[in-house]
């Protein structure tokens, strides 16, 4: 095991699986000498060149449309977004090129695009956007939001060697601020399993990604006062491990869903539905969702906590859960 940040993970996952691998290629803007916006690809231009560490223009869906064809050949391309914010501009290639071709033509597309991805960092609008809801709207396409250091290496070296196109969506938020053991070697992590990260009998909350962390911290400072909550991270929302959730429910009688994106249209409407088609029985209260406000990322700092969800805010949900 080594201590890792979360950027670190991606970095190593990148690194050892360009060494293991020679038809992984990134293509990114500023990712080659500069090493990217946020670092994540520090010298890997020096190890493997500008053949297989491209430069691109300011073009999104150049960038995906680039990987779709070296994937098509036989490449296993690696996409870098700056911001998630601004896959919107190859939005067509992904959902209407790379996630039907295997439908249409038979042809896999093994690529990834990855998405630094939500706020907490006082970027402003057009920086903080969470956008998983989208893609998962998409059929073909896998969607990957890893909240631990360990699971940025383990569900990244998975998706460069998956079949299919998938979304990588990493968490801005957790890049520097989280540090944990990530294995060494070669060790994926297997796509549509969820992960206990806290175990409890009272309340389940299903989440992913950054709120990840503030779900455990409610956890904890609930079980203090003696209240058990469970915490389900998805780690993969396309596909997702329903079965997991479903026991979970079946077990605590009662289910917050929390995520950083907006309330409606959320991925977390999703799985209120399928719970409450399929555990209603179970259920001693209604399905309750914890989601940031449905408003552009402010980038003043106190405006952007107010709007976000937190490991506070969490607790209050969840104590209104259990007084039900």
């Amino acid at each position: 095991m080594a201590t890792l940040t979360y950027i670190e993970a991606i970095r190593m996952a990148l690194l050892e699986e360009m060494r293991r691998d020679d038809r992984v290629v990134l293509i990114g803007e500023d990712i080659g000498r500069y090493g990217g916006a946020f670092k994540a690809t520090k010298g890997l231009f020096d190890e493997f060149g500008e053949t297989r560490v491209l430069d691109a223009p300011i073009s999104e869906s150049a960038i995906v449309g680039s990987c779709i064809g070296a994937a098509i050949r036989g490449l296993r391309p690696v996409a870098e977004m700056q911001f998630a914010d601004f896959v919107t501009c190859g939005f067509s290639q992904i959902v209407i090129n790379a996630a039907t071709f295997h439908y249409r033509l038979g042809v896999s597309v093994p690529m990834v695009v990855r998405c630094p991805s939500g706020g907490g960092v006082a970027a402003g609008p057009y920086h903080s956007r969470s956008v998983e809801a989208w893609f998962t709207h998409g059929p073909g396409l896998k969607v990957v939001v890893p909240s631990t250091p360990a699971d940025a290496k383990g569900l990244l070296l998975a998706a460069i060697r998956d079949p299919d196109p998938v979304l990588y969506v990493e968490q801005k938020l957790l890049y520097r601020r989280l540090k944990g053991e990530v294995p060494d070697g070669d060790e994926a992590a297997p796509l549509g399993q969820a992960a206990v990260r806290h175990a409890g009998d009272e309340a389940t909350v299903v989440t992913w990604g950054s709120c990840v962390p503030m779900a455990v911290e409610a956890a904890e400072q609930m079980e203090k006062n003696g209240r058990s909550i469970e915490v389900i991270d998805l780690r993969t929302l396309v596909p997702y491990d329903v079965n997991t959730v479903l026991a979970s429910v079946k077990k605590t009688s009662r289910l917050l869903v929390l995520h950083e994106d907006v309330r409606t249209g959320g991925f977390g409407a999703e799985i209120a539905a399928v719970v409450a088609d399929e555990a209603f029985g179970w259920l001693d209260a209604p399905v309750r969702r914890l989601t940031s406000l449905d408003v552009p990322m402010p980038a003043e700092a106190s405006l952007e906590a107010f709007v976000r969800p937190s490991a506070e805010k969490t607790i209050a949900a969840l104590e209104d859960l259990l007084a039900y």
